[in-house]
């Protein structure tokens, strides 16, 4: 007796049913976030170079944070100007700047790990799920040859 995938899936109960449609969503969902953190994070290298190129060159301040405001990915160029904004370096002491770096640096961190914990989560309870699915079809079998 041949039997399609398509077969298969139909004639499934409705509690695998929704398991599979429930791993196809984080499936989905996760390949989603890994395709955008690729592009994101490639860009963000490609724009910290030329930032860094830039910051090598630079001459003055106001004339770096003018070129850092097109570098708008660049988790350097963005601690730049929140940290050139936030305090006026002429008058501010090295601990000032130092406790701004840090709160910047933290915060464009948290922008670069965002919807990493989502991919943590479901690599570590999506097996469990399908586990739950193939023993509950396993479990459905029997019912339906006893």
């Amino acid at each position: 007796m041949e039997h399609s995938i398509w077969q298969l899936i139909i004639q499934a109960g409705p509690v695998v049913k929704l398991v599979m449609l429930l791993l196809l969503f984080f499936s989905v969902v996760s390949w989603a976030i890994i395709f955008f953190k690729y592009r994101y994070l490639a860009a963000a290298e490609r724009e910290n170079a030329s930032f860094f190129n830039s910051f090598r060159k630079a001459r003055d301040t106001a004339s770096l944070f003018a070129v850092g405001k097109k570098y708008v990915i660049s988790p350097m160029s963005n601690v730049y100007r929140a940290v050139f904004t936030d305090i006026e370096l002429e008058r501010a002491d090295n601990d000032e700047i130092r406790r701004s770096l840090k709160r910047f640096e933290t915060l464009e961190s948290a922008k670069l790990e965002r919807h990493l914990g989502f991919l943590a989560t479901t690599g570590s309870t999506t097996p469990f799920i399908g586990l739950f699915g193939t023993v509950w079809g396993i479990m459905d079998s029997f019912r339906g040859i006893g």
